[in-house]
C-alpha cells in the first residue's frame, strides 16, 4: 500500500540514474556552472531552496513576453490566454499529486497554506456560532477541550499556526514525541490521538532527520479518531512520487521553491467537500459571486481561497517544474537521492567527532543529512565549507524544538537533489573531514 518504494523495489521497477545522466541534467541548470571562492560550486542546499532548470526560467519569461495579463478579469485576447495558461498549470499540479482540479489551491508557499487552513478553521467556529454557512461547519469548529496533535519533529511552519489556532479557540496542542534515533514514537501516537483530536498535522519527511514518516498509518489513526489529517509535503513532493488520495490525507501543502520552481508559489491540497464548506481566509476580489454593501457570497474552491491578483507567472513556472520532474521520473530521482543520502551518512559516520541526526547508514531516508561537529559551531562549519565552494545550510532549520530534544542548538545540513553527483558528495565529505583539524577542535 505504501507510496514510498524501497530501494530494492525501485531497482526492479525503474532504470537507475547514474553520474553520466546527472551531468547531462546539470546542463539544464545554469547557476551550477560557476566558481565559488575559486572552486566549482557544489550545491547541497536544495532542502532550503532548489535551483531552476532552463525550461522553468523560460516558461516564466515566455509568459511575460507573450501573454502578460490579469486572469479571470478580462475578455481581451491576452487575458484569455493568461487565464488558460494559469488554469492549465493548476491541472498539471493536480495531476502531479493525484488530486482533482478543484482541490488544488495556489498559495505563496507552504507556510501560507498552513496559515490559510488554521485561520479557515478559526473562522469555522465564528461562522457556526452565527448560524452562517453549512451546518457541517459545526463539526469543524474547535473549542476548549478539543486537541490539535503535531509531532516533535515539525518545521515551525507546521507548528506555530497550530499553536495560534489553539490559542484562538481554547483547544489544547499536543505532540507525538520522537525516539533517540529520530523516529516517531508510534506506540505513543496511538495513545495521544483520540476522541478529542480534531486536527492531526505532521511532516511527510523531516527536513532535519531525513526520516520518512508512515503517512498512511498516521492518517488511519487520525481518521479513526474523527480528526482532519494535514500533511506537510515540502520535503517529499520534490523528491518522491506523491498521491494524496492514496495517502488518504485531508489536506497537504508544499512549496515551489523546493522543487525547481521560483519563490512565491505553493500549493494547498484539500478534499473538495471540506474546501467547499470552509470559510475563506483572505477576502476581496476574484473569490466572490455577489457583493452588497452589507455582505458577500463566496465562490466554491479553489477560487474561494484565492483573493486578489494571483501569482500567475510563478504558477506557470511551477507547472513547468512539475513536468520536468515527471519527465525525469520521480521514482528514479528518489532512488538516486536515497543513494546519495546513504553515501553522505556512511561517510559522515566514518569521520571522528561527527554526530549524524536521524536514521543510521543503511536505514531509509531522503537525500539529506544534518550533523553536529564536536567542538565547532555549525556556522563555522558552513563558512569553512563555503570557502571550498560547497553550499550547505546551517542553524536550527526552523526546527528549534527538535534540536532542543536532541540536545543541540544548531546543525549543519547537506541536502542533495537530482543535479548532484557522487563526486559532489565526496568533495563534501573530504571537506568535512578537515573541519576539526582546521579549527583545532
Amino acid at each position: 500500500m505504501a507510496v514510498v518504494s524501497t530501494p530494492a523495489t525501485l531497482e526492479r521497477a525503474v532504470p537507475a540514474m547514474d553520474n553520466a545522466e546527472v551531468l547531462r541534467i546539470r546542463n539544464d541548470f545554469p547557476v551550477l556552472d560557476q566558481l565559488v571562492n575559486g572552486q566549482p560550486l557544489v550545491y547541497l542546499d536544495s532542502g532550503a531552496t532548489s535551483q531552476n532548470p532552463l525550461s522553468v526560467i523560460e516558461a516564466e519569461q515566455e509568459f511575460y513576453e507573450q501573454r502578460n495579463a490579469a486572469v479571470h478579469r478580462g475578455a481581451h485576447h491576452l487575458a484569455v490566454e493568461a487565464t488558460e495558461a494559469f488554469e492549465d498549470a493548476r491541472q498539471t499540479m493536480a495531476d502531479f499529486i493525484g488530486a482533482d482540479y478543484v482541490e488544488t489551491i495556489w498559495t505563496s508557499n507552504a507556510t501560507e497554506g498552513l496559515n490559510l487552513l488554521s485561520y479557515a478553521l478559526s473562522n469555522a467556529g465564528l461562522w457556526a456560532a452565527q448560524g452562517r454557512g453549512d451546518q457541517a461547519l459545526k463539526g469543524l469548529a474547535l473549542k476548549p477541550g478539543d486537541e490539535i496533535v503535531v509531532t516533535e519533529m515539525e518545521h515551525h511552519a507546521n507548528l506555530i499556526p497550530w499553536q495560534e489556532l489553539a490559542f484562538r479557540t481554547g483547544a489544547t496542542l499536543r505532540f507525538i514525541p520522537i525516539a533517540d534515533d529520530g523516529s516517531l514514537r508510534m506506540d505513543q501516537a496511538a495513545a495521544i490521538i483520540g476522541p478529542r483530536t480534531k486536527v492531526l498535522a505532521f511532516t511527510h519527511a523531516s527536513n532535519v532527520l531525513g526520516i520518512i514518516n508512515p503517512v498512511q498509518e498516521l492518517a488511519a489513526l487520525g481518521h479513526d479518531a474523527g480528526a482532519l489529517v494535514v500533511l506537510d509535503a515540502c520535503q517529499s513532493a520534490p523528491h518522491l512520487p506523491l498521491d494524496v488520495k492514496e495517502l488518504d490525507v485531508d489536506f497537504a501543502v508544499f512549496s515551489g521553491h523546493k522543487m525547481l520552481a521560483p519563490t512565491g508559489i505553493g500549493v494547498l491540497y484539500g478534499r473538495q467537500e471540506l474546501l467547499d464548506i470552509l470559510p475563506p481566509f483572505l477576502t476581496g476580489g476574484s473569490m466572490i459571486t455577489t457583493v452588497t454593501m452589507e455582505r458577500a457570497e463566496y465562490l466554491p474552491a479553489p477560487q474561494r481561497f484565492e483573493a486578489g491578483t494571483q501569482r500567475i507567472s510563478q504558477a506557470i513556472a511551477l507547472a513547468a517544474a512539475a513536468n520536468y520532474l515527471t519527465e525525469t521520473g520521480l521514482d528514479r530521482i528518489h532512488r538516486w537521492e536515497a543513494d546519495l543520502g546513504q553515501r553522505m551518512v556512511a561517510g559522515l559516520e566514518g569521520i571522528p567527532g561527527i554526530r549524524v541526526l536521524g536514521p543510521a547508514a543503511g536505514k531509509e531516508r531522503i537525500g539529506l543529512a544534518a550533523f553536529d561537529v564536536e567542538g565547532v559551531h555549525a556556522h563555522d562549519v558552513g563558512q569553512f565549507l563555503d570557502s571550498r565552494g560547497i553550499a550547505v545550510r546551517v542553524g536550527h532549520h526552523c526546527a528549534q524544538p527538535l534540536h532542543r530534544r536532541l540536545g543541540l542548538t544548531a546543525t549543519t545540513r547537506a541536502s542533495a537533489y537530482l543535479y548532484n553527483t557522487t563526486d559532489d558528495v565526496d568533495r563534501f565529505l573530504e571537506a568535512v573531514a578537515g573541519v576539526r583539524a582546521y579549527f583545532r577542535a
